[in-house]
């Protein structure tokens, strides 16, 4: 028989109320593996270069042994629980129990053996219950597979590699199988004087028959059913997902304009980056020049300033001529002649105040000369120092226009259009080319003979 398997009571971890734990340690255990190691073992190499090869991280599988619990096409392991007559015949506590421990036990020695797909993970032979009975789990697994994992769970495919191929209904791989493993027990138990009596315990009732090709009928009905809606259901998803393909597809054109506008618009701005840049260094040539100047004007200032302190020094120098006592005419003394007084006195006094004069007078002229240069250097420089300054608001506003033309070209674009803007664009352009040939005087040429 099969079962769907419970490994913590086939190790004994609990105890049923048909087991008599007195004799439990009469059991066999001929092992009993985690039951993820041996996924692990199996299939953790399929499953990593089944993950390499995916594209999306939805199709990744994480853990195959949860993959396989929560998925219906495969169970994660499969349990058969074999054993030779019942508690009349064949008692756990009688000789003839032993006999068919004895059989039980040569059976599971071969059988891993004799079924290399299908990997045997817990086997216990219970000696503890009314009939000597031995428990199988195991995995059932194919390799060399094209769709999925190399290697992943199946038992049709495992049992059809052992050379187990399906048939009629009745002739499955599996039945083929258990036909075969009662067979192979039976050899053993004829070697050791059992026969195997079949009483065909397997034939149903004509009425269970009937029952239940009715109950297959209606599972048919409800299967059909299912079938139409996953039908009408699949014809859905395929037109959501041949709207969403359009949808991308546009999303894609869309994208791909936007891309080449920002492309175009990238051109632009690197091309007004590079002339911000030369009017940049532009201003920068007339900041330091225009520093240059004032720096001039300061030392003109400097030079004023000086000519002013000279001036005020002549002031204080010409008062001097008026106080200071040896630029006054002294009295003549009572006993001194007219001829005396004019020749010791007068006369050289007089020669003072022209050499004096004379020295003004040159200075004087100098400094008029130098003062009309002076004015004439800074008035040049005031005006240079407009002109420049008037060229840096020039390209102040240029650079304003420029930007302010940038954004006026980007409003179009979003209004009209890019290429409807750039087509006006190329048609202005043509025209005055044509206006520019027109007006453009034609030259004549003589030929001399």
């Amino acid at each position: 028989m099969t079962g769907k398997g419970s490994v913590n009571h086939n190790s004994r971890k609990f105890h049923a109320k048909n087991t008599d734990p007195e004799r439990s340690c009469m059991n066999v255990e001929y092992c009993n593996e985690n039951i993820k190691d041996v996924y692990h073992e199996l299939f953790d190499e399929a499953l990593a270069r089944y993950n390499e090869k995916q594209t999306r991280n939805d199709r990744k599988i994480d853990d195959y042994y949860e993959k396989i619990c929560s998925g219906k096409q495969e169970k994660p392991f499969h349990e058969i629980i074999l054993q030779i007559g019942n508690k009349d015949d064949m008692g756990a506590k009688t000789e003839d129990g032993q006999l068919a421990a004895k059989i039980l036990d040569k059976y599971m020695q071969d059988f891993q053996r004799r079924n290399p797909t299908l990997r045997v993970f817990s086997a216990h032979l219970h000696m503890d219950e009314a009939t000597p009975h031995l428990h199988i789990d195991f995995i059932p697994y194919t390799t060399g597979s094209k769709r999925g994992l190399g290697t992943r769970v199946s038992l049709k495919k495992a049992l059809a590699e052992l050379g187990f191929k399906g048939g009629t209904r009745s002739e499955t791989e599996r039945n083929q199988w258990v036909a075969a493993e009662k067979e192979r027990l039976a050899e053993i138990m004829l070697q050791h004087g059992i026969e195997w009596e079949k009483k065909g315990t397997h034939e149903k009732h004509l009425s269970v028959l009937d029952f239940e090709k009715k109950e297959r009928a209606k599972e048919v009905a409800e299967l059909e059913q299912t079938i139409s809606g996953s039908k009408e259901e699949l014809s859905d998803i395929l037109h959501q997902q041949m709207t969403a393909g359009q949808e991308t597809e546009q999303i894609r054109k869309e994208g791909e304009a936007i891309r080449q506008e920002v492309s175009e618009l990238t051109t632009i701005n690197h091309l007004l980056k590079e002339q911000t840049e030369t009017l940049t260094e532009d201003k920068e040539k007339l900041l330091s020049e225009n520093e240059k100047l004032e720096k001039q004007q300061k030392k003109l200032q400097q030079e004023l300033n000086k000519m002013v302190q000279s001036k005020e020094i002549m002031e204080r120098n010409i008062h001097a001529y008026d106080e200071d006592v040896k630029w006054q005419l002294a009295e003549p003394g009572a006993l001194m002649s007219a001829k005396a007084y004019r020749d010791k006195k007068a006369l050289p006094l007089v020669e003072k105040l022209k050499e004096v004069v004379k020295n003004l007078t040159i200075k004087c002229v100098q400094l008029t000369e130098q003062g009309k240069k002076m004015t004439a250097k800074v008035d040049g420089q005031k005006k240079q120092i407009s002109r420049l300054t008037d060229k840096v608001m020039e390209q102040s506003d240029t650079i304003d226009r420029l930007q302010e033309k940038v954004s006026d070209l980007g409003r179009l674009e979003r209004h009209f259009g890019r290429e409807q803007v750039q087509s006006i664009v190329e048609r202005s352009k043509a025209l005055e080319q044509a206006e520019w040939s027109k007006k453009r005087p034609k030259r004549a040429f003589e030929i001399s003979r």
